[in-house]
């Protein structure tokens, strides 16, 4: 007996991880696709499927949400998929303290999995640094290094910042109480005290993050760099059918990969 499609609402599809999550979900036979949203009603139709806006009917028979927009956008889809009770997969990255909070109160009536990168890479990439950072102690000092492309707008990457709270974990202090200057586009950037993030903006780079861990004798670097951007649209088709089965509550990447 086949098993039921998994119905999917791509938001952001004109995105440049809306198109390809449009790519992978039609290559992929566990998934539907219901409906493609973008903020602004556009005429036009991707894979014969007729764009829509953001609303009560575009979400109606969907099974899932996924979301790689901005901040406000992604708000308001939540507003939208908590009407109805839809699961939500968010890879946006750019949100303010106050829009955490408020994705964290909407996650406790609806499932929720929100990640800065849905790569398996990078999500073991995270665990490392934990680790690295509590074995090595306070005589080592850190910083985060990343590369996107040059549409990319917000810095650091919520990936940066991701690695930015596995040392702060490691160090079993706040992030907000370590983090120091954010640089965007510097040849070299100096460790310091607190945790400093360089960010290169440039050319069609599709993601590049190093950790470096630095004695003042010896440097350990953490890296991982990605080659195709189908990576995380395959990672978050993943998610979408692990949240299938989920009670309300907002998770991670990491409860699927269960590296606790």
């Amino acid at each position: 007996m086949k098993s039921k499609k998994i119905k999917l609402t791509i938001t952001g599809c004109l995105g440049r991880m809306g198109q390809q999550l449009v790519k992978s979900a039609i290559r992929d036979k566990r998934f539907k696709i219901n409906s493609l949203t973008e903020n602004k009603i556009q005429r036009k139709k991707i894979s014969g499927i007729l764009l829509k806006s953001n609303s009560i009917a575009a979400f109606k028979k969907s099974d899932v949400i996924i979301d790689f927009t901005i901040p406000k956008c992604t708000l308001e889809v939540l507003k939208i998929a908590l009407k109805q009770k839809k699961r939500v997969i968010i890879g946006t990255t750019g949100f303010s303290q106050k829009e955490e909070n408020f994705i964290k109160k909407i996650s406790k009536k609806i499932p929720i999995l929100k990640a800065g990168n849905m790569s398996l890479g990078i999500n073991l990439l995270m665990y490392l640094t934990e680790i690295t950072s509590k074995s090595l102690g306070i005589n080592f000092q850190s910083k985060i290094f990343e590369a996107h492309h040059k549409f990319k707008k917000d810095y650091p990457s919520g990936t940066a910042i991701m690695l930015g709270q596995g040392i702060s974990v490691g160090r079993n202090k706040s992030l907000s109480k370590i983090i120091g200057k954010k640089y965007l586009n510097k040849k070299n950037f100096p460790y310091g005290k607190r945790i400093n993030f360089n960010s290169v903006r440039k050319g069609k780079i599709i993601g590049e993050h190093e950790v470096l861990f630095s004695s003042g004798k010896e440097i350990l670097r953490l890296n991982h760099e990605a080659f195709d951007r189908a990576l995380y649209s395959e990672g978050a088709l993943s998610a979408a059918k692990w949240l299938m089965k989920k009670k309300p509550g907002l998770y991670s990447m990491r409860d699927i990969l269960d590296f606790n």
